[in-house]
């Protein structure tokens, strides 16, 4: 059996190597029709499109991303083709909640943001939104949920979420954070949900935070809200048009980093873990174990803050120093380790 792996995707290659001895790693934005035709499976992260142009004519039966999203990958034509696919929900949704939790410290620290006093809109409470959730609510903060297909597919939802319309989020939230999948169609698009209308529409002048996908807010509309004064400020991680991202936004925004706030050991882990798991079950191989997380180093100390762990402002001083450089500093990122909470 052969497989195709985007050699970014850590600590996976030992268990790998005890399914089969025929194992291509490949930069993930370069592997192409020819790289995959005598190949049997195929694990990618979001820089490798799965579709019809490189699939097509190949040996390909299944298909992995070891990622929560999974826009890069043309679910209808690998239906049609027979290929069977899997992404990794909620993987990484630990590291971007430390990733908002660690943001928001920052966002008091160093302008003045009192949790304690502030309301925070979380848009979208999937896998990621409700631990972000559960962060917001430790920090003291007061919550207001959104989700409109999550709410009408739950009608009987626990008393702990009270679901509200995004306008609720737009008049009342100090902090308005996204957490949704990218959609174009459909009465839950969310494609430039926010938008220059969503941004003239609030009184609040409040921050933002996006670690979803760059298309969810409409980069220019944002630009034009920060200098307007309509929004206070904004920690962005992801960006319209990777890697080519705007660098006026860049550097206007106070936390801008090059889409690595899924980025810790832990969450690379789970992904690798879901990953194998799914690849085993598809080809009937037997299993050959899990993947721990590797060690905190010797000399780490845990003084009791979230910041121990991660301090965003230093990705977000490296982005803007050279933005030339965001490819290279998101898939040589130094994977961080999540602090557990009991």
């Amino acid at each position: 059996m052969k497989i195709v792996v985007d050699n970014k995707i850590p600590y996976i290659r030992e268990k790998l190597a005890l399914l089969t001895s025929d194992v291509v790693y490949l930069r993930g934005a370069e592997i192409n029709a020819s790289d995959v035709k005598d190949a049997d499976a195929l694990i990618v992260r979001t820089r490798t499109h799965c579709n019809e142009q490189l699939l097509s004519g190949s040996k390909v039966q299944f298909v992995a991303t070891a990622t929560i999203g999974f826009d890069h990958i043309d679910t209808d034509y690998l239906k049609q083709a027979g290929i069977a696919w899997t992404n990794c929900p909620g993987c990484n949704s630990g590291s971007v909640a430390q990733y908002v939790e660690c943001s928001l410290l920052q966002l008091q620290q160093y302008l003045g943001l009192h949790l304690q006093e502030s309301t925070i809109g979380i848009v979208g409470c999937g896998h990621v939104g409700s631990k972000v959730k559960a962060v917001a609510e430790r920090l003291g903060m007061h919550v207001l949920v959104c989700d409109p297909p999550l709410e009408k597919a739950n009608p009987h939802h626990s008393s702990s979420i009270t679901y509200v319309p995004l306008d609720i989020i737009e008049r009342e939230c100090d902090v308005i954070t996204f957490h949704v999948p990218l959609t174009h169609e459909g009465p839950y698009a969310t494609f430039h949900m926010a938008d220059e209308d969503f941004f003239h529409r609030l009184p609040r002048v409040p921050y933002i935070i996006n670690t979803s996908r760059g298309e969810v807010v409409d980069n220019i509309a944002l630009l034009s809200a920060l200098q307007e004064g309509r929004v206070k400020d904004a920690v962005i991680d992801v960006w319209e048009n990777e890697p080519k991202l705007n660098e006026t936004l860049l550097q206007r925004v106070f936390i801008g980093t090059p889409h690595i706030a899924g980025y810790s050991a832990d969450g690379k882990v789970n992904a690798d873990n879901m990953v194998i798991d799914a690849l085993c079950r598809h080809f009937r191989l037997p299993h050959p174990g899990k993947i721990v997380s590797p060690e905190l180093p010797i000399d780490f100390q845990d003084t009791g803050s979230p910041l121990d762990y991660y301090n965003p402002m230093e990705d977000s001083q490296q982005l803007k120093n050279d933005a030339s450089k965001f490819e290279s500093l998101r898939n040589n990122y130094p994977l961080r380790r999540e602090k557990l909470h009991s």
